[in-house]
C-alpha cells in the first residue's frame, strides 16, 4: 500500500538551500514518492521544477506558479488530461515533460495534440521539439481539456468562505452542472427555487462572456511577442472555426428554403 507523502517547508528549503520560499527559483525533488505538493500554492516565483517519478495525481498546487518555464512530471500517477487546466495559467511554461503517466494514454499523436490544443506557448513537450505546424493542428485536432469538476469546489473552499456559504451559491453554473458536482461530492442536491438566475439565462450569459472577454485583454498585456504570436495563431484558427460554420449553417438554410418552394 502506498504511504502519502508530503512535500513541506522545511524539505524544499534544504533542497534548494535557500533560507525562504519566495526566493525559490529551481527546485529538484526527483524520485521522493510525493504525493502532495500542496506546498507550490505558496511558491509562486518557482521557475524550473523537477517532479519526475512520484507519486502525484494532482496538478492543481501549480496553478499560481506564474513565473514557471520547465516542468518535469515523467512517471507520475497523473490519470486524466483535464489536470493540464491547472496549468493554463503558466503563459511563461514553454517545457513540459508529462510522459509515462496515465492520462498519456496509448495514442501518443493524440495525446501530443491535446496537450498543445490546452498549452500552445510550449516549445518542447516530452524532450520533442513543438513546431509551429504542430500547434496549428493541435489547435483544430486537438481534444479540449476541460477542467475537473472537483476544482470548482476546491477554489470556492480557499476563498476564505466556509462551506456551508458555498452550498447556497450556485454562482454561474447551471442547475444540472452544479447538482452532479454536489453527488459526486456527496452532497444532497439544490432544489430549482435556488437558482433564480435560472429566469434571464441570456443575462448571465453576457455577463460571463463579458468577464471573459475583460480578462483576455487584461492578459494580453502582459505576453510577449511570442506568446502574441500564439494567440494570434489560435484566434485566425477558431475565427476560420466561425466561419466555415456560418457558411455551413447559411447553406442548410438556403437548401431548405428551396424545398419548401418546391413543394
Amino acid at each position: 500500500m502506498r504511504s502519502d507523502m508530503k512535500l513541506t517547508r522545511k524539505m524544499v528549503l534544504a533542497k534548494a538551500k535557500a533560507s525562504d520560499l519566495d526566493s525559490v527559483k529551481k527546485l529538484n525533488c526527483w524520485g521522493c514518492n510525493l504525493t502532495d505538493i500542496s506546498i507550490f500554492s505558496q511558491m509562486p516565483n518557482i521557475e524550473v521544477l523537477t517532479l519526475s517519478v512520484n507519486n502525484i495525481s494532482s496538478l492543481s498546487p501549480l496553478a499560481g506558479c506564474l513565473s514557471l518555464t520547465e516542468l518535469y512530471l515523467r512517471r507520475n500517477t497523473i490519470a486524466s488530461l483535464s489536470e493540464l487546466s491547472h496549468l493554463r495559467p503558466l503563459t511563461r511554461l514553454r517545457v513540459l515533460w508529462l510522459a509515462e503517466n496515465p492520462c498519456c494514454g496509448t495514442v501518443s499523436s493524440q495525446y501530443r495534440l491535446t496537450v498543445l490544443r490546452c498549452l500552445p506557448g510550449l516549445q518542447k513537450l516530452d524532450n520533442q521539439v513543438v513546431t509551429e505546424d504542430e500547434i496549428a493542428l493541435a489547435l483544430t485536432e486537438g481534444d479540449e481539456v476541460i477542467t475537473p469538476p472537483n476544482t470548482v469546489q476546491t477554489q470556492l473552499s480557499t476563498n476564505g468562505h466556509p462551506e456551508g456559504e458555498t452550498e447556497n451559491d450556485p454562482l454561474n453554473y447551471s442547475m444540472e452542472e452544479t447538482n452532479k458536482i454536489r453527488e459526486e461530492l456527496g452532497m444532497k442536491p439544490l432544489s430549482r427555487d435556488k437558482f433564480p438566475s435560472l429566469s434571464s439565462p441570456s443575462n448571465r450569459s453576457t455577463e460571463k462572456k463579458s468577464h471573459t472577454l475583460d480578462a483576455l485583454l487584461l492578459l494580453l498585456k502582459d505576453l510577449d511577442k511570442e506568446e502574441l504570436h500564439v494567440v494570434h495563431t489560435a484566434v485566425l484558427n477558431r475565427l476560420q472555426a466561425f466561419t466555415l460554420d456560418t457558411q455551413t449553417l447559411q447553406g442548410s438554410s438556403e437548401t431548405q428554403k428551396s424545398a419548401e418552394i418546391q413543394h
